[in-house]
């Protein structure tokens, strides 16, 4: 039977952050559910998990194995009510252009929270790599991933939908500036929970508020040190965010990965204090947001500044689904060149053993190669596969004598 690339999906566009963070993946249950899955269905020959802060995607191929079967896994290995309310969550196909077309919006930015947020696609990479380390790739999925970084490439080169920045972490140093008098903002004690992608592009982006009272805390205290000494920062103990001892801080910016309501309490002060939680699950539990001198923002709400370059991201939307329509076109033209090139590997087979038997026994592999490579070409240009179309000695024979010439 043909193998098939089919997705499950739950994002931002079906479900709200609660529901989203039931089902977000982190690594140890990646790795967890990679197992489990490839053991329990044998016929998944590739395998892809993109978990996000707005997303969790298991992208896959297989014979008979079908998305909604898969719903069901996730939904059992998270330990859910398998409800027709925790389904309707999810969105799927089991149609292989359908699933590489929405590969191919995710990773674009066009289908992500923060529209054409170009973060995504380091995200994707990781996945890959995860699928690689993992030998999960499939010919499908490698070649749907190929796409993906070709899509990626001619978007920055041939359109202007790159331009402008819709990051979740610069807009959440924008807000800083938004939330406090302009002089205040220059001395404002900001700490930044956690130390993985988000926390780094916080730092990253920082060059351009320059925001220099920062704090730094994560789990792993080294982590946290190699962060503050390559952006001149200070760490703060990690037993105090535990325990929600957070002195005078005005901002607190969590990030940290499956930490789910770490942050339950902040001092009673007079100044205004900026909560802003950009993890899943969330870090910062929801009550603070009902305090008179908390401003509080989540993924959701943190997803609504920046509006002109939305728009400017707009304009440029009609380019990159030409893009996208054009690369799923080259796929597909692949895709119905695969019983081809299933072919000649077999002949290619054929044609190898039959140079390893007429070729002296002396002689080195790199001949063999030599021979056989010469052979599948002149079979090639005059598209003879069969062995009862061509005298296939008498070509290896030629072939052979001329390695002496």
């Amino acid at each position: 039977m043909n193998k098939t690339y089919r997705y499950i999906s739950i994002s931002h566009k079906t479900a709200h952050t609660k529901d989203r963070e039931k089902y977000h993946l982190s690594e140890e249950e990646k790795e967890q559910l990679s197992h489990v899955l490839i053991s329990s269905f044998k016929d998944i020959t590739g395998l892809f998990i993109l978990a996000t802060c707005n997303r969790t995607e298991i992208y896959f191929e297989s014979t008979s194995t079908k998305a909604g079967v898969i719903i069901d896994f996730l939904i059992a290995f998270k330990s859910k009510e398998n409800t027709s309310k925790e389904k309707a969550l999810f969105l799927s196909s089991d149609d292989t252009q359908l699933s590489i077309k929405h590969l191919l919006e995710v990773s674009s930015g066009l289908e992500s929270l923060v529209f054409g947020d170009a973060e995504i696609i380091s995200q994707i990479k990781k996945a890959h790599q995860f699928s690689m380390a993992h030998k999960l790739q499939g010919s499908l999925l490698e070649r749907a991933l190929q796409a993906v970084f070709k899509t990626h490439k001619r978007i920055s080169n041939e359109t202007d939908f790159r331009d402008g920045t819709t990051s979740v972490a610069y807009k959440s140093l924008k807000v800083i500036r938004q939330s406090f008098d302009k002089d205040f903002v220059k001395s404002a004690k900001i700490l930044f929970v956690g130390a993985g992608d988000i926390v780094k592009q916080l730092f990253k982006y920082n060059s351009k508020f320059n925001y220099s009272n920062i704090y730094i805390s994560n789990r792993s205290e080294e982590k946290a040190i190699i962060l503050a000494q390559s952006n001149n920062c200070k760490t703060f103990p990690w037993a105090h965010v535990i325990s929600n001892k957070f002195e005078d801080f005005d901002v607190i910016i969590s990030a940290a990965s499956n930490c789910p309501n770490l942050i339950k309490n902040v001092p009673e002060v007079d100044n205004k204090v900026l909560l802003v939680d950009l993890a899943v699950p969330c870090n910062i539990h929801k009550s603070l947001a009902q305090k008179n001198h908390v401003i509080f923002h989540d993924l959701d709400s943190i997803s609504v500044e920046l509006e002109e370059t939305k728009e400017h991201r707009l304009a440029a939307t009609d380019q990159v689904n030409l893009i996208i329509s054009e690369e799923i076109e080259a796929y597909n033209e692949w895709l119905e060149g695969a019983p081809l090139r299933a072919l000649l590997a077999e002949f290619k087979i054929v044609v190898k053993n039959k140079v390893k038997s007429q070729i002296e026994v002396d002689t080195t592999n790199t001949n063999v190669k030599i021979v056989t490579n010469q052979v599948m070409k002149k079979v090639m240009m005059n598209n003879e596969f069969s062995l009862d179309s061509i005298d296939l000695d008498e070509l290896i024979s030629s072939e052979i004598s001329l390695l002496n010439v």
